[in-house]
């Protein structure tokens, strides 16, 4: 019997934090199709992110507020059972178009997996965890979605143009993912998880978040100017405004008082504000480089 739990520790609405990646492969895509669009981001969004957040649940067991649950339900053993069955239906939906596609989301599930499972755990390993963690929720995911959007196989994901704005994915989430555990110190430490951000520290997590944003930043300016894309800076710009003023404000807070505005509710509105902003560039992005805007006379 699947319990209310293990459904809530889907966090299927988390989802919507990794969507950008998503709708950047989309606006870079040559080759669109609807029904791959729709099984593309139904096998990503509606199945595989929500069960590698269910296994990560279900071997993490926590206590304390994690990431879309500030009050996580005690986990059931159903919900492993539950993780997997997503998995596979993840897989069936990839398999729809190709085995290549299935492929790759078989390989992003086994790393997630090794993620959380207590004999790899690569969530003990600081810097391993951080590089692996963006890699694959960044430029994989990217090579990914643009391989199943395109109905293309493994060999796209080593191409120049794929390559660069799936890296350019990568320093986003490499930016981002310290934060998520900032509030989760005690609870790191509890289960013996030596994350990046308990490395680091708490104000040292802001530092160093804010120099990866600032390359992040940079990356994404020279990539528009490389592509001719001069006034797509500028919404960019835009786009990436409320973010820096909600982490600049955040930081703020953070130097007074470390341990009370480390919290989770400042970590998951940086969430929010970030999902929010960069899925409406991207969605602009993907209607100004398909055009699709002109053609209504925008």
């Amino acid at each position: 019997m699947i319990t209310r739990s293990s459904i809530r520790h889907l966090r299927i609405p988390f989802s919507l934090f990794l969507m950008p990646v998503f709708f950047f492969a989309l606006s870079l895509t040559p080759n669109l199709n609807g029904e791959r669009l729709l099984l593309v981001f139904l096998a990503l969004h509606l199945f595989l992110y929500p069960s590698s957040n269910g296994y990560n649940s279900y071997f993490d067991r926590d206590e304390e507020s994690i990431g879309g649950l500030k009050f996580p339900p005690k986990v059931t053993p159903d919900l492993y059972w539950l993780s997997q069955t997503f998995f596979f239906i993840a897989l069936v939906l990839g398999a729809w178009i190709s085995w290549g596609f299935a492929s790759m989301l078989a390989v992003y599930g086994l790393v997630s997996m090794a993620y959380s499972h207590s004999s790899i755990r690569l969530k003990k390993f600081p810097w391993t965890s951080w590089v692996i963690a963006g890699l694959f929720q960044g430029y994989f995911t990217f090579g990914m979605a643009y391989a199943g959007l395109s109905d293309l196989g493994w060999e796209v994901i080593f191409k120049s143009h794929v390559v660069i704005p799936g890296m350019l994915t990568s320093l986003m989430l490499w930016g981002n993912y310290p934060l998520t555990q900032v509030y989760q110190h005690r609870e790191d430490a509890r289960r013996g998880d030596q994350t990046l951000s308990r490395t680091l520290g708490i104000k040292g997590t802001f530092a160093f978040s804010s120099i990866i944003f600032g390359l992040t930043g940079a990356a994404f300016v020279w990539f528009f100017l490389d592509r001719g894309q001069e006034s797509i800076i500028w919404v960019y710009l835009g786009a990436m405004a409320p973010i820096l003023l909600f982490f600049l404000i955040w930081f703020g807070f953070v130097q007074s008082n470390p341990e009370k505005y480390a919290s989770y509710s400042w970590a998951m509105g940086m969430n929010a504000i970030s999902a929010l902003t960069l899925n409406a560039f991207f969605l602009y992005y993907f209607l100004e480089n398909t055009q699709i805007m002109q053609v209504f006379g925008y």
